[in-house]
């Protein structure tokens, strides 16, 4: 983040505008807007500052301009010189206005037309009438706060207020409608909701690889219980105030054993809370999902599983390897690379046109080569390993299955990797192969 926003309450308070033109003009209809007084000036003299709330630098000459934004530095008023960033100490966004709602838009002075095309697109999905929508939640907001004294179940209640009926009306302007129906909605509300967990997949941790399911309720979620996702991208839409527990576990190495996830997972939603279990890829492929959702099924905890892009078809889509094809694969076989005791079971795994996908299976390697090829599989069968798949960090190694399994420990770097097997891993890599996925 290179600036931090903030909304400036300028009602009666001066605002200098140094210049004279149209884009001085226009700067300064934008403050009016804000309730501010204008203060005009041709040219800078330090006294013009007396009682200023912002400053404006628009049309006026460089030296004139660099004194203004030195002097507002010195006093600790924020200065905006119009096209030129680097004198500035804030910026003037691209706004929509859906009063008393504001949504800007900054791109840092670095394309403020990008922003202006951002604010467009924003401006055709928010609802000329989301404004009203805000305005309901203010006339009601002491009466929700007595109703509703636990965060939790305040928060809980607006969301879906906010989403129905009531928010609806005050849309169409029919104000004393959507008080009748906010009032009523309030009054059958729960003081204690009953909590719900979700089981969330977070993909292979690219932020843009997150179902919208999946994105919704990480803004919703009043906590987040992850494990080791590869990247801070999916955490970053979550939403800003949800409490955050790490549980993550890699080999041998679990921050929380299983069943005292399990149990925090459900003493969390018998608080009453709104619970994101979010967990690498697919919850129910090689992630436990299937015990979480069992323990809170047994204590009678409401759980939805959310689907998440799993490592297999992450490292496979990036690497540019096809998992089946009609020349060399028609199925393909998802497996771990060892068991909960610790050892390795390949057998019965090596079959005529399948391509194997081998999970956690690195730490085992020799021992995984040695498997296959006592049951059949050529060591010079095309293989791969892909660390990190699905985002930025993507690496892959090529090579046979022999050739890998005696580089592989030296060439990965830490991340989760994946291990593919088959015919179709030797097939060359189209050109999309490692570019930036996109939901």
């Amino acid at each position: 983040m290179l600036q931090f926003p903030v909304f400036l309450d300028l009602q009666g308070r001066t605002a200098l505008v140094l210049g004279t033109g149209e884009v001085a003009e226009r700067k300064a209809a934008i403050l009016r807007q804000a309730g501010a007084e204008i203060r005009f000036a041709a040219h800078f003299a330090p006294d013009l500052l007396e009682g200023c709330a912002i400053a404006i630098g628009a049309d006026a000459e460089e030296p004139e301009l660099r004194a203004l934004a030195e002097a507002c530095r010195a006093r600790g008023i924020p200065v905006n010189v119009v096209d030129k960033p680097e004198l500035c100490t804030a910026l003037m966004p691209a706004i929509i206005d859906r009063e008393p709602m504001t949504i800007a838009i900054s791109t840092g002075g670095a394309a403020p037309v990008l922003a202006r095309q951002v604010r467009q697109r924003i401006e055709a999905a928010v609802p000329p009438g989301i404004g009203r929508v805000a305005a309901l939640a203010d006339r009601f907001k002491a009466a929700v706060r007595r109703r509703l004294p636990d965060l939790v179940a305040r928060r809980r209640f607006l969301d879906t207020a906010l989403a129905g009926p009531a928010a609806d009306l005050a849309m169409a302007g029919r104000d004393a409608e959507a008080d009748a129906a906010f009032t009523r909605a309030l009054e059958a509300a729960d003081a204690r909701p009953p909590g719900i967990v979700h089981l969330v997949g977070a993909g292979p941790g690219a932020g843009d690889l997150l179902t919208i399911r999946a994105l919704r309720l990480l803004g919703e979620a009043d906590v987040i219980v992850h494990d080791r996702l590869g990247t801070e991208e999916v955490l970053d839409w979550a939403r800003r105030d949800a409490e955050r527990i790490f549980v993550g576990k890699s080999r041998a190495n679990h921050c929380l054993r299983q069943e005292e996830i399990n149990a925090l997972l459900v003493r969390l939603a018998r608080e009453g809370k709104r619970v994101v279990r979010l967990k690498g890829g697919d919850p129910l492929v090689f992630g436990r999902g299937g015990e979480e959702a069992e323990a809170l099924a047994v204590a009678g905890i409401p759980c939805e599983v959310v689907p998440g892009v799993t490592a297999a078809l992450a490292c496979a889509a990036g690497a540019g390897i096809p998992l089946t094809h009609r020349e060399a694969a028609r199925a393909v076989t998802f497996v771990t690379g060892h068991r909960r005791d610790g050892q390795v079971d390949v057998s019965g795994l090596v079959r005529p046109g399948q391509t194997l996908a081998i999970y956690m299976g690195l730490a085992m390697l020799p021992q995984i080569r040695d498997g296959l090829v006592a049951d059949g599989l050529d060591p010079a069968t095309p293989a791969a390993v892909v660390e990190r798949g699905g985002t930025a960090r993507q690496r892959v190694l090529r090579g046979t299955l022999e050739e890998i399994t005696a580089q592989a420990p030296a060439w990965v770097q830490g991340g989760p990797a994946l291990l593919l097997v088959g015919e179709t891993v030797g097939r060359s890599a189209p050109a999309w192969a490692g570019a930036r996925l996109v939901a």
